[in-house]
């Protein structure tokens, strides 16, 4: 009989897996979006599907010593993302019918890799905090991926309540795991509320202050 510290762990481990997969799949769609509308070639788009749904991930295990990276080691990742890129380059007028697929999906992304982030950070031993931390940072990496090669300022540091929304999926994960939770059930919650307030902060326009107050009108330096 398997003891049970290692199946939670072996339980851990497959989240953390399919937590990686659908945040790539996510991720990839919508870097591949982005790229699309850029009228990148395909060798362009596939470029950009696969860092931006990459290099969150591959930013994390790199920081916290998971050498060589999952996404790179794993070639389910490049198949996933090069699937992906393929698909949305072929039937992009498809994907466009979702309302700002670029934004959705990346929230979709955004919860998918917050979590799987804080989760893989507490199964390397790093403090709640330092693992909430590390969620967050794999949740917004794809998205600064995807708008530097785009040349666009990344999302992150203009968009609503983005790294913040990344950064309550992954405290809810963090507060699940020292209450002793099972972790299939703070994972859910967590990503759910992470992606929830992404898209009110969308909807509603929430954010946080912008310096320099009101922007300044067209023309002015």
């Amino acid at each position: 009989m398997i003891p049970e510290p290692h199946a939670a762990l072996e339980l851990q481990r497959s989240l953390v897996l399919v937590l990686d997969l659908c945040g790539t799949f996510a991720f990839a769609v919508s870097g591949a979006t982005a790229a699309v509308r850029r009228r990148l070639d395909i060798f362009g788009v596939l470029v950009v599907s696969f860092a931006a749904s990459t290099f969150g991930g591959i930013s994390r295990d790199l920081l916290i010593g998971a050498t060589p990276p999952a996404a790179i080691q794993d070639w389910r990742y490049l198949a996933v993302a090069i699937a992906a890129g393929v698909i949305t380059f072929f039937w992009s007028q498809l994907v466009e019918r979702l309302r700002n697929p670029v934004r959705l999906l990346d929230a979709v992304g955004l919860a998918f890799f917050a979590v799987a982030g804080t989760e893989k950070g507490l199964a390397f031993g790093l403090s709640p905090l330092m693992a909430a931390l590390m969620g967050m940072l794999t949740g917004i990496g794809g998205g600064i991926a995807r708008d530097v090669l785009v040349a666009d300022v990344p999302v992150v540091l203009r968009a609503e309540l983005y790294a913040v929304a990344a950064l309550v999926g992954a405290g809810i994960v963090v507060g699940g795991h020292l209450l002793g939770l099972p972790v299939v059930a703070t994972a859910v919650a967590g990503g759910l509320a992470c992606f929830a307030l992404r898209l009110l902060a969308l909807r509603r326009g929430w954010r946080l202050p912008v310096a320099g107050g009101a922007p300044p009108p067209d023309g002015d330096a």
